[in-house]
């Protein structure tokens, strides 16, 4: 139980002995400035005014009843019926030393794991990924870690888009290509390849007609058609795995998803729909019309799931794909990683699998949309020809930078130690310009902010925890010489230690609702803490060996603390900068 849990289970406790009802809300925050304490208690205003009673009389009340001496030494009304509380400092120490010597650093893990779907990536086939898809495989992933670190069997989804028309036209081309060079193709630039199908298929009858006639085929399970779909696929998936790992991304080939799986699932869910009278025929479409939905008109909006000619649309695909995450994987839990535009879409996919009773209402189906990343223009970040930016060209160009200002900091790295540093510091500066911001929001991408080491960046997070580091390393000890135990003599002492076991809720709002800038957030707060403490408080000249074995607790928890959060986020660290 963290510590936001403890203060809220103890003053509701209070509050209801005061005789709040048994659902009355203590709305436990951490406290935006140490002279209201470490946390407040705010929901003593709403409770009183449902009792009808003056908020400063019931805040009176609940301090009678409260019972959190063994873990504050000091609680305060203050203004209308807020209330301060002030942890004691020996027990603030106290879940440092537990902390510290806990394998997880004494997160509080569920009582019952759950087994959670993340829908994320999704590049599409024969096409190179960009920096369009950066946002969803990175935020994405973080919350894959996180859940993870808890312990809930989490299923990496990657929603490929591997199916649809435009496979007749790719998979002529490929064929194309192949009878013009014995070899087989390997595909080295997607995007032309793309390009080049489409233009043979805009300015050539002949071969439209036979990409065409290869859609059919390879729809109806035409076994030549679907070796050649599927060297698509591979040879795609091939490049995007080498793009994932060098973005210390986990998701590997097996989480690949394609919309194919769900192809065989369509006619049935159409009749299915249609039998339970939620779809009907509107203009040889099959639609279903929703209530809950209204177009410019006023009038029930229309979903389209079957077109006048029986194809499918991504509509009837993603009903499919609910369902089957719910019957075969048993989701308890799934959470899409798309963008904001897709939000009214999935809305009106789960309301559909809902009214058609696919998915039960215990279902957890969150859409964790996220804004665009923009150019220092403030319109989409495009190339200078105003094309899309490949991911791989962002990712050498992060490379060359690192690469120039690192060596420029440290001369005498060795090439291997440069290599290292400068792909933890490239890859991690890209990854956390983006997860530093809020999810929900649009951002600027500036190459000269990303990669300083002074403010919220990744380069400043691992400096921090080299700096930490070079202190063992200096005093040549490691964590099992330490000895004794944590005391809070001092401010900076104090704030660090309080920080940190902080870490435990900073987790459980991130796992609860995907933001990995909160996460961000409190490991530049735990740095600059650090570093505060570092300058004000002496560590291996402190003024007496219980003392410097303190310091160097705090220090070791401050180190593990910035490493499995930067894990977290999928952010490597290295040993020395």
């Amino acid at each position: 139980m963290n510590i936001q849990q403890l203060l809220t289970q103890r003053i509701s406790q209070a509050m209801i002995m005061a005789g709040a009802n048994s659902d009355c809300d203590a709305l436990i925050k951490q406290s935006a400035k140490v002279q209201f304490g470490d946390y407040q208690a705010n929901g003593i205003m709403a409770t009183a005014k449902k009792m009808g009673m003056p908020p400063r009389a019931l805040a009176e009340q609940v301090l009678k009843h409260l019972d959190i001496d063994d873990i504050a030494d000091k609680v305060e009304i203050a203004g209308p019926g807020f209330i301060n509380i002030f942890l004691k400092a020996s027990w603030i120490a106290e879940q440092n030393e537990i902390a510290l010597n806990s394998d997880k650093l004494n997160i509080t893990l569920p009582a019952k794991p759950q087994t959670i779907v993340i829908d994320y990536s999704a590049p599409n086939v024969a096409k190179e990924m960009h920096v369009g898809h950066l946002r969803s495989t990175i935020i994405g992933d973080a919350s894959v870690r996180v859940l993870s670190f808890l312990g809930h069997n989490v299923i990496r989804a990657n929603h490929v888009g591997d199916w649809g028309t435009q496979f007749g036209m790719l998979i002529a081309y490929l064929e194309k290509m192949q009878n013009e060079h014995a070899n087989d193709m390997e595909l080295a630039d997607l995007e032309s390849f793309y390009r080049a199908a489409k233009k043979h298929y805009d300015e050539d009858e002949v071969f439209a007609e036979k990409a065409r006639n290869y859609v059919v085929k390879l729809q109806s399970g035409d076994e030549y058609c679907r070796t050649m779909w599927r060297k698509l696929v591979d040879i795609t998936m091939t490049q995007n795995i080498a793009t994932y790992k060098r973005l210390n991304v986990t998701l590997s080939l097996n989480d690949t998803m394609g919309e194919s799986i769900y192809n065989s699932m369509l006619p049935g869910i159409v009749a299915d729909l249609k039998q339970k009278k939620l779809a009907v025929e509107s203009d040889g479409a099959i639609v279903v019309f929703l209530d809950e939905f209204k177009n410019k008109e006023g009038e029930p909006m229309g979903v389209i799931i079957q077109k006048r000619d029986g194809g499918y649309l991504y509509a009837t695909t993603d009903i499919a794909c609910v369902k089957y995450r719910y019957e075969q994987l048993h989701a308890e839990r799934i959470i899409y990683y798309t963008d904001s535009r897709q939000h009214q879409h999935l809305e009106q996919v789960w309301l559909i699998a809902h009214k058609a009773k696919y998915v039960p209402e215990s279902l957890k189906l969150e859409h964790h949309m996220f804004g665009m990343m923009l150019g220092k223009d403030g319109k989409p970040f495009k190339t200078r020809s105003g094309d899309t930016v490949k991911l791989n060209d962002l990712l050498d160009e992060a490379t060359e930078r690192a690469t120039a200002l690192i060596r420029a900091k440290n001369p005498e790295l060795t090439n291997k130690e440069l290599a290292q540093i400068v792909d933890a510091v490239a890859i991690g500066a890209v990854k956390y310009a983006d997860l530093s911001k809020n999810r929900t929001t649009d951002y600027v991408f500036d190459w000269d902010n990303m990669l300083s080491f002074e403010g919220n960046t990744a380069p400043y997070l691992q400096y921090a925890y080299t700096r930490v580091l070079s202190i063992f390393k200096k005093a040549g000890i490691t964590d099992d010489d330490l000895t004794g135990t944590v005391s809070l003599a001092s401010d900076k002492e104090r704030a660090l230690a309080t920080r940190l076991i902080q870490f435990d809720e900073t987790i459980a709002t991130v796992a609860a609702e995907g933001t990995p800038h909160v996460l961000c957030a409190y490991l530049y707060d735990i740095a600059t803490l650090f570093s505060s403490f570092y300058e004000n408080c002496p560590i291996l000249t402190a003024e007496n060996d219980t003392l410097k074995m303190s310091r160097l607790k705090l220090a070791s928890l401050t180190a593990k603390t910035l490493k499995i959060g930067l894990e977290m986020l999928g952010i490597k660290t290295v040993e020395k900068m």
